[in-house]
């Protein structure tokens, strides 16, 4: 029988992570030359998303990620760091973080370069740039990091530094994993726990589980196995003493009783975000993904995008013959930017392990990752973060996240430590299992109404494509919707404005709206036109405002995807009747900005 969970290092107990009180580092509206100062942190970090379009997010995709209050936005760093540089103070903790940021850039040269001549220009070279970036102490030290490195690799021709080291971590640790050693004593059993087993089979098997998982956990957490080759020098006595590792924070109940340890039902079938970290490191943590899998749960895991000093990247598959038979069968997704239709077709597939970039050459910055990323963070179900370089940005923080975070660290004196964070309590989330069920009621509306005899009307108009007049668009349409009831009988017209809850955001809309689109249901789809929107102000007794004049569904970008679905669905059901302006004129809005619903080449146009 298996043995009863390792000890912690501490008798205590440990609660879960309760959110403080927030206080806010910084204010806005406190003075101009404050304000002036902190727009001028997002733009000279490249983190703001009108003068970086092409990198940066919107708030709309940060809001994927991080629960932000109305005016708040997010900063990638902790607070103390973001806190010395708004207010300009603490100088010595910044300098301290910069200098760090040197010393790697500097080791790396003097480790790599040996023409005298060759690193002493590149030496001169990163300390001018240094010295330039740091003078006014408004950079924060990972994009500082980030510009260094990218000197050094383009000017050296280098693409990956520790390419060969990360390499030889990789094959030390899965040396460790066929290791027959480990094998034995991952299967060892205590005799000491056959004195008071489980009770059932399904006690057994729960318990078995959350042992090895621990197991696996205070294993991947050694890092000395894979720094060296000594890993097959050690014994089985080796291992189960490391098996015994103590676990430390507040994580480890909350990420069991998440992970379903302990619970006699069918196992749920978990979405798993899993942000790896260092090379080796990652060989072993694809054990304990095998074994997640092996319980029902499936996982996708973030590597970096380039070089990163000894992190795991997306471009070791291609150079690490050890990485990529590690990795096995798992699907690489591949596409920075896939809408939500198509990121939910992929999580639906067979594939219990999906691979991604998150987009970004540092250790975690939510504002630079790509949009697959940030799509598939806000539909898991949990993210598991390793190391404390990531740890830093979930909870040396304020903010708070739209999902559980747990983090799983090794520390200094040899523990494991595992911290919890809950997502905002304030955060809805629609599972696209819930967009399905709320697309389902509605067309089952819509075949009841068509089963008394009545016609089917889906109405497109324009709901977001003019931010900031939502809630007009909606009362334009609701109102001539209902002269469109008054005026017609055994109609049943579909409003799409009435169906929005709190928390849904664009991209659930369309992925909801799309089901019920192509249900083949529809008998009339009308798009809003100029003249509909005249009639509308006029009911309400009002002149059209000019930024209503001369709109129609075609100026909405939604509508525009909306008439190619309809043009589809028509082909497959030709007696459906398409209204309202030509459809030669659909043609000006393209695609959508990422979470909104106005097309994302206006941003720039529409900020407020």
């Amino acid at each position: 029988m298996p043995k009863t969970a390792p000890k912690t290092a501490s008798s205590k107990k440990t609660t879960p992570f309760a959110a403080p009180e927030k206080q806010p580092v910084y204010v806005p509206g406190q003075s101009p030359q404050m304000d002036a100062w902190f727009t001028s942190f997002f733009i000279e970090n490249h983190l703001d998303h009108f003068s970086n379009p092409e990198k940066a997010a919107t708030e709309e995709q940060v809001r994927f990620m991080v629960y932000t209050e109305p005016n708040e936005r997010y900063y990638p760093c902790s607070d103390k760091m973001f806190d010395a540089i708004i207010h300009r103070k603490n100088s010595a903790h910044i300098q301290k973080a910069y200098n760090q940021v040197l010393q790697r850039l500097l080791a790396l040269i003097d480790r790599q370069i040996e023409d005298p001549w060759e690193k002493t220009y590149l030496e001169s070279l990163i300390i001018n740039k240094y010295q330039h970036e740091t003078r006014d102490e408004i950079m924060i030290p990972s994009r500082l990091e980030k510009r260094l490195m990218r000197i050094y690799l383009n000017r050296t021709h280098i693409e990956d530094p520790y390419m060969f080291e990360k390499a030889q971590r990789n094959a030390n640790a899965q040396a460790l994993l066929d290791s027959p050693a480990l094998k034995k004593a991952l299967n060892h059993v205590d005799e000491a726990a056959l004195k008071n087993p489980p009770r059932t089979l399904d006690d057994i098997k729960s318990q078995i589980a959350s042992l090895e998982f621990q197991r696996l956990i205070c294993l991947s957490n050694t890092p000395e196995l894979w720094e060296s080759d000594g890993a097959l020098k050690r014994c089985v006595d080796d291992y189960l003493a490391i098996f015994e590792k103590p676990f430390t924070g507040d994580g480890l109940q909350p990420l069991l009783a998440f992970l379903g340890f302990g619970k006699q039902h069918p196992p749920k079938r978990r979405k798993i975000l899993w942000l790896a970290d260092e090379a080796g490191e990652a060989i072993v943590d694809l054990a304990v993904i095998r074994h997640l899998v092996a319980q029902g749960d499936k996982v996708i895991i973030a590597f970096k995008s380039g070089p990163l000093y000894t992190k795991a990247d997306i471009h070791d598959f291609t150079t690490d013959q050890v990485f990529c038979n590690a990795i096995g069968q798992a699907i690489i997704i591949q596409d920075p930017s896939l809408n939500k239709n198509e990121l939910v077709r992929t999580l639906r597939g067979d594939t219990p392990i999906l691979v991604l970039s998150d987009g970004t050459n540092e250790n975690l910055n939510l504002i630079l990752v790509s949009t697959t990323f940030a799509r598939m963070f806000k539909e898991v179900d949990a993210v598991i973060s390793r190391g404390m370089d990531q740890r830093r940005r979930f909870f040396d923080t304020q903010f708070q996240f739209t999902q559980e975070i747990f983090s799983i660290a090794a520390e200094k004196d040899g523990s494991v430590s595992i911290l919890y964070k809950p997502r905002h309590p304030h955060v809805i989330k629609f599972s696209h299992q819930d967009l399905e069920l709320k697309a389902k009621t509605i067309i089952d509306q819509m075949k009841h109404a068509k089963d008394e005899g009545m016609t089917v009307i889906f109405y497109s108009g324009i709901i977001g494509s003019i931010p900031g007049k939502i809630a007009m668009a909606k009362k334009i349409m609701s109102v001539f919707v209902d002269h469109l009831k008054m005026q017609s009988s055994l109609t049943f017209i579909i409003n799409p404005s009435q169906y929005y809850e709190p928390g849904m955001d664009a991209d659930d809309l369309m992925f909801m709206w799309e089901i019920v689109q192509r249900s083949g249901m529809i008998d009339i789809w009308r798009f809003q036109t100029y003249d509909d929107i005249v009639t509308a102000f006029q009911i309400m007794n009002q002149k059209i405002p000019p930024e209503w004049v001369g709109k129609d569904a075609t100026y909405s970008t939604g509508c525009t995807k909306e008439m190619a679905i309809a043009i589809d669905v028509q082909n497959s059901h030709p007696e459906m009747q398409i209204i309202g302006p030509a459809r030669e004129r659909f043609m000006r809005r393209k695609e959508y900005g990422v979470g909104s619903m106005y097309d994302r080449r206006l941003a720039p146009a529409c900020r407020v």
